[in-house]
């Protein structure tokens, strides 16, 4: 008898298990088409009433201005999923780039270990995060403002406060067309007259989707955002796996300080100003809970879109730049009121 009752138990709990990931799928696919159908009512807008938005030439850098955006916020949704937050990822990729452009030019490095480089700086970053974070138990917020303002004043020492030029040769290196080889040759090339910065934001979006949702890394950053003393208890060391989301995050940061020396053709120490902010707000946009999960790489990838089309919808327009700024911020304040609403409504 006991036995049955068990199995009446388990049964009824498996149920409910499969209908609250049937809601938890319905929610999702909700959302992403909401972002979806944003993004076109943005580009019809801006198509009717914006100069030359449908242009070829303005819709490649629609797609170029998506591709850093893109890639910081493909590592920092992993981060929000946990309920955590990073405003590192600016400046942190102003000095991944800073540090690419130093040991190529200052310590006459190859290209290819000038990327290495910027990645391993991207992901000590990350590191340094996820230690402060968990170690000494520093709200994400502070953790991360400060690493923010220290890569900030890193890259302006490390440059010395100037620009970082290239060697006519070395340029052509950085900013050529990608080879599958180990020439590393980026953002300014083409590949099947596509911009090659977004094939690579292609490929990164296929990798993070399939991180996220197929692999152990993925599923305990949804467990630890959606109840970490739970998942702790369960036997998951949070604290390293933790760690180890926000190291993830960081390699992103270094591949997009990678691509943003690659379309500038130099390492400038202000450049990543401000992109913090626009990553974040791609991800809520495209439907991940600031209160951790639940978000989709899918919606970050439509968020992303969103931002760069808004952004140079509003130049297009001949918006003044501090009214650019206002309605970014409007749109920013909308996208975390919807997702506390949904958050209070969750069923």
């Amino acid at each position: 008898m006991s036995g049955s009752t068990t199995t009446v138990v388990q049964a009824a709990v498996n149920e409910d298990t499969q209908k609250g990931r049937l809601v938890a799928a319905l929610r999702n696919s909700f959302q992403q088409s909401l972002a979806l159908g944003t993004l076109v009512v943005l580009f019809v807008f801006f198509a009717i009433f914006g100069s030359n938005f449908t242009s070829a030439s303005n819709i490649e850098n629609i797609l170029m201005s998506t591709v850093l955006v893109g890639v910081l916020a493909l590592g920092t949704t992993f981060v929000i999923v946990t309920a955590g937050i990073d405003l590192s990822l600016g400046f942190g990729m102003t000095l991944c780039s800073v540090m690419m452009g130093t040991m190529i030019t200052g310590w006459g490095l190859p290209v290819w270990i000038g990327v290495l480089g910027a990645l391993i700086t991207g992901a000590l970053i990350g590191l340094i995060n996820g230690l402060n974070i968990t170690v000494l138990r520093l709200p994400p917020f502070i953790a991360t403002l400060a690493m923010m303002m220290i890569a900030q004043g890193l890259a302006l020492v490390i440059s010395n406060v100037r620009p970082i030029t290239f060697e006519p040769e070395t340029r052509t290196q950085v900013t050529g067309i990608v080879q599958f080889d180990p020439v590393f040759a980026m953002s300014d090339g083409y590949f099947a007259s596509l911009p090659s910065g977004v094939l690579i934001f292609i490929v990164l979006a296929v990798f993070a989707y399939l991180v996220l949702n197929k692999t152990i890394l993925g599923r305990y950053t949804f467990a630890i955002g959606s109840n970490e003393e739970a998942t702790r208890l369960s036997g998951v060391n949070t604290r390293r796996w933790t760690i180890l989301v926000y190291v993830f995050a960081g390699l992103f940061i270094g591949i997009a300080g990678v691509l943003l020396t690659a379309r500038l053709g130099s390492a400038q120490p202000t450049a990543g100003a401000g992109y913090e902010l626009q990553a974040i707000a791609a991800v809520i946009i495209g439907g991940t809970s600031l209160m951790g999960g639940r978000g989709s790489i899918v919606g970050t990838v439509i968020g992303a879109f969103i931002m760069s089309v808004l952004i140079n919808g509003l130049r297009s327009m001949s918006i003044q730049t501090e009214w650019q700024y206002i309605l970014t911020g409007v749109v920013i304040l909308i996208a975390v009121f919807f997702d506390s609403l949904r958050n209070r409504t969750k069923v």
